[in-house]
C-alpha cells in the first residue's frame, strides 16, 4: 500500500466509474407462467449483479493468491474471467453473486444485472430506457426470459448509482486524504436534493416490471417482486479498529473516512435510503428486504473482523465481507471498492433464500456474529 496520500489519491478518484455485471440468455423455447422451468431473476446494479465476487476478505499482500484472497489466481497469473465469466471489465456478475449463491431456489437463477446500472436501464427503451455495458434494457431482457420461463420471483436493487454513491465515496475518500475536511454535511444536502426524484425512478422501474410481466401473461399472483435495500460496507465510528488520525485508514485498512463521516454514512444515509426505498416497496404493493444490517460487524475495518495475512486465512466467520478500497490500484479494479465480496455476497444469496420462503410481508435480513453465511436469518422488516 502507498506510503503519501497522493499515491493513496489515485484510486480513489477512480470510484465514480461504476462497475458491473453481464446477462444470461434465455432459452428460445416458449414457456408460460406455470409451465417451463421456474426461475428466480435478480436486476438492477451491482450490489446484486454480484460486483467485488472475486475477494474473499482482504489482504495487504500483492503478489500470488494474495494469502488467498484473490479467486482469479491461476497459479501463475490473474484471469477474473475464472469469476466474472466472459463479462470480466464490463457488468461483472460474478459466480457468487447473490441470485447464485442462493441455492436451488429454483431451476434457473438468472442475473440480468449490471454494475452501474441505473434507473434508465431498467426501463423498456419502448418507454425511453437506455442500452448498457452493450445491452438491451434489462426490462427487455426481462421479456424474453418470460416468454421462456415460469418465472417465480424478481429481486431488484436500484437507485444506488441514480443517487451518485460513487461520487459520494470519492469525495469522502478524498475529503480525508487530501483536504482533511468532512464531506456528510454537503453529501447529504446532495442526496436530499435528488432523493424524492431517484424515488420516482425507482418506482418507474417497478412498474416497468410489472408492465413486462403482464405482457408476458402473467398475473400479479403468478410471481413476486422483492425491493431490496444496500448494505453499508463500513463501519460507525465507534466499531472502526483504526485509529481516525494518521495513514492506517488509507494505507492498511482501506477505509479512509473520518469518524464523523463514517458514523453518518452507517446511521444516516443507509438507513435514509432503505426507508425511502420501503416506502416505494409499500406504494408499488412488492416485497422489501432490509439489508442495511446485513454486513454488521464485517464491514471494511470492522473491529469484529479481520484482514487476511499469512497466519490469519480467509475465512467466512472472521474476514471482512466487504472489498476495501485499494488505494494504490495494485489489486483487482478499483469499482469493485465498497461492495460485498465473495463472502458478502453469499451472505446475501441466503438472505434471498430466505424471503423466497416467505410469500409475503417485508424482512431484515441480518448476520449472527461469528457465523458464515448460514447464520444469516430475517427479522420483521
Amino acid at each position: 500500500m502507498p506510503s503519501t496520500p497522493h499515491r493513496a489519491l489515485r484510486g480513489f478518484l477512480a470510484l465514480c466509474t461504476a462497475a458491473g455485471l453481464a446477462s444470461v440468455a434465455a432459452p428460445t423455447a416458449h414457456a408460460a407462467p406455470g409451465t417451463g422451468p421456474t426461475a428466480v431473476v435478480t436486476m438492477g446494479d451491482s450490489y446484486i449483479s454480484g460486483e467485488a465476487g472475486r475477494w474473499l476478505g482482504n489482504s495487504l499482500t500483492n503478489s500470488g493468491s494474495r494469502n488467498g484472497t484473490d479467486r482469479a489466481w491461476t497459479g501463475s497469473a490473474y484471469d477474473p474471467s475464472r469469476v466474472y465469466g466472459a463479462t470480466a471489465g464490463g457488468c461483472h456478475r460474478s459466480d457468487t453473486a447473490e441470485v447464485k449463491s442462493a441455492g436451488a431456489i429454483a431451476s434457473s437463477l438468472i442475473n440480468l444485472a449490471c454494475s452501474g446500472a441505473t434507473t434508465e436501464n431498467v426501463i423498456r427503451a419502448s418507454q425511453g430506457g437506455q442500452a448498457y455495458k452493450g445491452e438491451a434494457p434489462q426490462a427487455d431482457q426481462l421479456a424474453a426470459v418470460a416468454a421462456s420461463h415460469d418465472v417465480e420471483l424478481i429481486a431488484l436493487s436500484i437507485g444506488g448509482n441514480d443517487l451518485g454513491f460513487a461520487d459520494i465515496i470519492a469525495t469522502c475518500a478524498k475529503d480525508y486524504i487530501v483536504w482533511y475536511s468532512y464531506c456528510h454535511d454537503d453529501q447529504q444536502a446532495e442526496v436530499d436534493a435528488r432523493i424524492d426524484g431517484v424515488m420516482t425512478d425507482v418506482g418507474r422501474s417497478v412498474d416497468e416490471i410489472r408492465a413486462v410481466m403482464t405482457a408476458a401473461g402473467y398475473a400479479p399472483s403468478d410471481y413476486r417482486i422483492v425491493l431490496q435495500s444496500y448494505p453499508s460496507p463500513i463501519p460507525r465510528a465507534a466499531e472502526n479498529r483504526y485509529a481516525e488520525s494518521g495513514w492506517t485508514r488509507t494505507n492498511t485498512g482501506g477505509c479512509p473516512f473520518w469518524n464523523a463521516d463514517s458514523t453518518w454514512a452507517r446511521d444516516s444515509l443507509v438507513p435514509q435510503l432503505a426507508n425511502r426505498l420501503k416506502g416505494v416497496a409499500a406504494a408499488k404493493g412488492v416485497q422489501f428486504m432490509d439489508l442495511r444490517d446485513a454486513l454488521q460487524g464485517r464491514e471494511v475495518c470492522a473491529k469484529t473482523s479481520k484482514q487476511v495475512t499469512s497466519t490469519v486465512p480467509a475465512s467466512a466467520t472472521t474476514s471482512e465481507w466487504a472489498r476495501w478500497i485499494d488505494s494504490q490500484s495494485t489489486q483487482g479494479l478499483v469499482q469493485e471498492s465498497m461492495h460485498p465480496n465473495a463472502y458478502g455476497q453469499q451472505a446475501l444469496g441466503r438472505c434471498l433464500a430466505l424471503v423466497h420462503a416467505q410469500p409475503t410481508g417485508n424482512h431484515s435480513c441480518k448476520n449472527t456474529a461469528g457465523a458464515g453465511a448460514s447464520g444469516m436469518y430475517l427479522a420483521a422488516g
